[in-house]
């Protein structure tokens, strides 16, 4: 049985990307430089579901239609897609030889459950603040993203679009892209991180995060932080890292230790893009952190984009993510295929249409599907 509701399935899934504001409005104010910028989208999602009607396993099964079509066989929603709509607000400075910044985001959605009730659902992912120097590397203290996860969905193309269709998630909140059929979730986390200076294109961060619960209940924090550390290297038009993460969780039983490493890279070059990004371990959730419990389980995502044109960018991207035991009718995994075109109308406005095909199953061979449908478009200002 599935047991998490549409809202606690969506919960976290907003996304900011503070390094795609770049028509912030900047201004000085005293010894303050200030940026106020943020970005809108709505898409139309038409999404049509197939196969078993319902999957009474344990599990997020993302295609069926209990949640990719919200029961039904077929589901209109529209919302936004992988993106929420938000408003980002900078600051930076330097004092006494230090660089000081901070930086918080505030979203919306823009969906609805019905049309008498406010649409109150706004998420505050990110208020933090910043402190380094080139020569000692830089401190981050506050509410942010995760580390594991997150070079991987910056640079999902799904991004800009909404990838997989989920009525569950859309209604009040996102679409998943590749959360739950390629990646684990970023995750959004009180935390304290360090990152090192560049090292010829080497930087290293390590970060203690606040401890989390599953968001399906499943299990618990524990009295220890959630730790994760990230290598990255960037290169002259690649960039290649490798990230762990672990917390401990208690649970019904003796509990658990979620832990969990990934590879990745991206690369560009002649108008083609690339992306392969690989997660494994254990308790790493369908969608966020242990929300399937202590279970085994992979992550891929590959993607190929081409600008065919300076203004007109192509993209297929697949993504899989796959729980490696169970029986019966539990989840056995989730996969998503996406195609997509994605149109510059103007330095501000991007117009994208995506086909989707999601598809889940169980260790005993039933499958659901969704097809899905996304046009709309998408502003940064």
């Amino acid at each position: 049985m599935i047991t998490i509701t549409a809202r606690r399935a969506a919960a976290g899934l907003a996304l900011l990307a503070p390094t795609m504001t770049a028509f912030a409005a900047d201004f000085k104010a005293g010894a303050w430089d200030l940026s106020v910028g943020g970005f809108i989208n709505a898409y139309y999602t038409h999404s049509s579901c197939s196969g078993a009607q319902t999957f009474t396993g344990s599990g997020l099964a993302l295609a069926s239609q209990a949640l990719g079509c919200g029961g039904n066989e077929k589901s209109t929603v529209i919302g936004n897609g992988l993106l929420p709509n938000a408003l980002t607000v900078g600051a930076k400075s330097q004092q006494n030889g230090w660089d000081v910044g901070a930086n918080l985001m505030i979203g919306a959605a823009v969906s609805s459950a019905d049309a008498i009730g406010n649409n109150n659902n706004v998420d505050v992912r990110q208020g933090y603040m910043t402190l380094g120097r080139a020569d000692v590397g830089s401190f981050k203290l506050g509410r942010d993203y995760g580390f594991f996860g997150k070079n991987a969905i910056l640079a999902d193309m799904t991004l800009l679009g909404a990838g997989a269709t989920v009525n569950a998630t859309q209604r009040n909140r996102v679409t998943l892209g590749h959360i739950g059929a390629g990646y684990t979730y970023l995750g959004h986390y009180g935390q304290m991180a360090y990152t090192t200076p560049s090292m010829g294109g080497f930087t290293g961060t390590l970060a203690l995060m606040s401890p989390v619960d599953a968001a399906t209940g499943v299990a618990e924090a524990d009295d220890t932080p959630q730790v994760q550390a990230q290598l990255q290297y960037v290169g002259s038009g690649f960039k290649l890292w490798g990230t762990g993460k672990q917390q401990k969780f208690k649970d019904a039983g003796d509990g658990f230790t979620m832990s969990g490493v990934e590879l990745g890279g991206s690369a560009a070059f002649a108008g083609f893009g690339l992306l392969v990004n690989l997660q494994s371990g254990k308790g790493l959730g369908v969608l966020s952190d242990a929300d399937s419990g202590d279970l085994k389980q992979t992550n891929l995502l590959l993607q190929g984009t081409y600008e065919l044109t300076p203004a007109l960018k192509l993209g297929l991207s697949h993504g899989r993510s796959r729980i490696k035991e169970g029986a019966g009718t539990d989840l056995r995994d989730n996969t998503n295929l996406t195609g997509g075109a994605y149109y510059k109308l103007t330095d501000s406005v991007t117009v994208v249409g995506e086909l989707s095909r999601t598809e889940s199953k169980t260790f005993a061979g039933d499958k659901a599907r969704m097809n899905g449908v996304a046009i709309g478009a998408i502003l940064f200002f």
